[in-house]
């Protein structure tokens, strides 16, 4: 059977680091892609030692090299969507953009990784210049928590009506859907609360709480990959969020021990969801 007589079944792509410990970055990534269904390729953007405990070294993955997976995948493979997370220096940033640039055909999901969750800048100043430059205009939605969307709107965001504005900012500046993440909230703003502008309506998304999960690592990256996998299904922006939150909110409830104090994210998706 030739190749345009073959049913391709849809990819996604991640570009990002990887997790030794599998709780992130790639590993995570991938384990959504599969949990959807879809095939998963691969773009190291970094290597690190990790565990739940903390990351003791990292390794930056040259931008030759980084460029050199891109080609290698990119207009091969029958790839829907794609997202990104973890690009630690601009020249990688620049390598991404230059390369994704040429297939609007892909979705795209930003994941401006830029704050740890203990409040760390993660990436230095030129890298987020860099970032907000060349990646995020390229967008069909990224994805802040409220450290990362305070750094792009340049603002405090302490209450609903901040996030509103700040998501209005961003997608002002970059042209793309902004998902604003909330679960770094305090005080006024609801915990794990997520704000979506698509540049006409606003849309929030809240699940219940899940106290004292066995795990949370990975979050942000699994939340990522997930709504990459169901736009690569074709569903629309505001049912592929709904989607996502919903697997992210499966898979913390269903986290699992693998180790001494070290949990997994569980499967997030049932079999009658995949694609």
């Amino acid at each position: 059977m030739s190749d345009t007589e073959c049913n391709y079944m849809a990819c996604c792509l991640t570009i990002a680091g990887s997790d030794s410990g599998g709780n992130a970055g790639v590993q995570a990534d991938l384990r959504a892609f599969h949990a959807y269904g879809l095939h998963g390729c691969t773009v190291f953007a970094a290597l690190t030692a990790q565990n739940p405990f903390g990351v003791s070294a990292v390794h930056a993955v040259p931008p030759d090299f980084i460029a050199a997976q891109l080609d290698a995948v990119l207009g091969v493979y029958a790839i829907k969507a794609l997202k990104t997370g973890m690009l630690a220096d601009a020249a990688a940033i620049e390598v991404v953009a230059d390369r994704i640039a040429a297939h609007a055909e892909i979705a795209r999901v930003i994941d401006p990784v830029m704050v740890a969750t203990s409040g760390a800048r993660l990436i230095a100043d030129d890298a987020v210049q860099t970032l907000a430059s060349k990646l995020l205009p390229l967008a069909t939605v990224i994805t802040p928590n409220l450290p990362e969307a305070e750094v792009l709107a340049g603002r405090p965001i302490k209450c609903r009506a901040d996030v509103r504005e700040a998501a209005k900012s961003l997608h002002g500046r970059f042209g793309c859907a902004v998902l604003v993440k909330g679960g770094h909230a305090t005080g006024d703003l609801a915990a794990a609360e997520d704000t979506l502008y698509d540049g006409k309506d606003f849309s929030t998304y809240t699940l219940p709480y899940i106290a004292n999960p066995v795990s949370t690592h990975g979050t942000g990256c699994s939340l990522a990959a997930s709504l990459a996998a169901e736009l690569a299904l074709g569903r629309d922006l505001q049912a592929a969020v709904a989607g996502a939150k919903a697997y992210v909110h499966r898979a913390i409830s269903t986290s699992y021990l693998v180790g001494r104090g070290c949990g997994v994210l569980g499967w997030g998706v049932d079999h009658g969801q995949r694609g």
